[in-house]
């Protein structure tokens, strides 16, 4: 009895995480996502992502005024434009001004 129950458990365990992944893979094959999508994609909470959307931080879309959707692309591009340099690049531009 107690090893159906132990694989009862391990299969729902299984299929949750089964589910992750097919949301996972269709995050990261979509071109737009949702606000759910998008904070998940970008590791942030869906308030974060929504102060970022309110102050005009993060590129978005709201088609019909009321929901907002990201472009995939644009998220990475927003992630990569405030890039901070390694210690070693501050070395060496150091040395160049000097």
């Amino acid at each position: 009895m107690i090893m159906k129950e132990e694989k009862i458990i391990s299969d729902e365990k299984l299929y949750a995480l089964s589910e992750q992944v097919a949301e996972r893979i269709a995050i990261n094959t979509k071109e737009i996502l949702t606000s759910d999508e998008a904070a998940t994609y970008l590791g942030i909470s869906k308030s974060c992502l929504y102060k970022l959307t309110w102050s005009k931080n993060i590129p978005y879309y709201k088609p019909n005024g009321k929901l907002c959707f990201f472009k995939r692309v644009e998220l990475n591009n927003w992630i990569e434009q405030n890039r901070c340099a390694t210690a070693s690049e501050l070395a060496d531009e150091a040395q160049e001004f000097c």
